[in-house]
C-alpha cells in the first residue's frame, strides 16, 4: 500500500518534514558532519528526493521514503514529518 503526503491545491494545510533537524541531531550525537549523500547512500533514497524534502515546502513523498528515514534515524514517523494545520 502506498500513501502520499500531499499538499492539496487550495488548502493551506501542509506537511513539514523535519529532516534538517534529524541530520543536525545526528551530527551532534556523532560529532561529525552528515551529508545528504551519506543519508541517500545509507537509506537508498535518491539524493534529489532528500534535497526536495529539505528545500521545497509542501513536497510530497510516499511512505516508503518515510519508512527508510525512520529506520536510518532510528525514530518514529512523527519525528520525520508533522502536519501544520490552517
Amino acid at each position: 500500500m502506498l500513501f502520499f503526503i500531499k499538499r492539496y491545491t487550495g488548502a493551506s494545510n501542509v506537511m513539514r518534514f523535519k529532516l534538517a533537524e534529524l541530520i543536525e541531531k545526528m551530527q551532534f550525537r556523532e560529532s561529525r558532519r552528515i551529508t545528504i549523500q551519506e543519508v541517500a547512500e545509507a537509506t537508498g533514497v535518491n539524493r534529489m528526493t532528500l534535497s526536495k524534502i529539505l528545500n521545497h515546502k509542501g513536497y510530497s513523498t510516499g511512505t516508503e521514503v518515510l519508512d527508510k528515514l525512520c529506520a536510518y534515524f532510528e525514530c518514529q514517523v512523527e519525528d520525520v514529518v508533522e502536519h501544520l494545520p490552517d
